[in-house]
């Protein structure tokens, strides 16, 4: 049988925090990445065309967008792209997120989609890093702040999955067990 892990036992907002600290950005990092906001604001509106396009390039991906107002969309890809420049990544910034996740899980979006659009943030995070003046350090930072999201995402999907394994075979601790393969 397998053991339970000790991490089993962290729910909810404690997650989050877990998170936070997990990433172990520095207040140094905090500020380089601050710094940034203003070259993250000139290249949002580039980056949510990039975004939206391939979307649109897909069917199975272009579905989600049908109906919904584009510039309401831009706007607030926009702003989470700029956020991620904003300097603090605390427990505020986390719950922020999650619930950008769990928007995707309500609407059905499959996590494959948000994760494989990953690389378009990247590039032009990267962008923005690289007008730094220590670029390799906003770089690092970066990339902690992206890895920070694409893990408080990964946790909306994990907390709505979880919750209905439970439901359904009666308990989280059994339904852990189940997806560990000891069930």
């Amino acid at each position: 049988m397998a053991q339970e892990r000790t991490s089993w036992q962290i729910k909810d907002e404690a997650i989050l925090t877990e998170l936070v600290t997990m990433m172990e950005i520095s207040s140094a990092e905090c500020a380089l990445l601050g710094q940034l906001k203003g070259q993250a604001e000139v290249l949002a509106p580039e980056m949510t065309k990039a975004f939206y396009g391939r979307l649109f390039q897909h069917t199975n991906t272009a579905e989600y967008l049908e109906g919904i107002s584009m510039d309401r969309l831009n706007s607030m890809l926009a702003t989470w792209f700029i956020e991620l420049f904003n300097g603090v990544y605390d427990e505020d910034y986390a719950r922020r997120r999650i619930n950008i996740g769990r928007i995707h899980v309500r609407i059905g979006l499959p996590l494959r989609y948000p994760l494989a659009m990953m690389d378009v943030i990247m590039v032009f995070g990267e962008q923005v890093a690289h007008q730094s003046d220590q670029p390799d350090v906003a770089m690092t930072a970066f990339r902690k702040a992206l890895a920070l999201d694409v893990a408080i995402f990964n946790q909306a999907y994990e907390d709505n999955q979880m919750k209905h394994l439970a439901d359904l075979v009666g308990g989280e601790r059994l339904a852990r067990l189940l997806l560990s393969g000891a069930g």
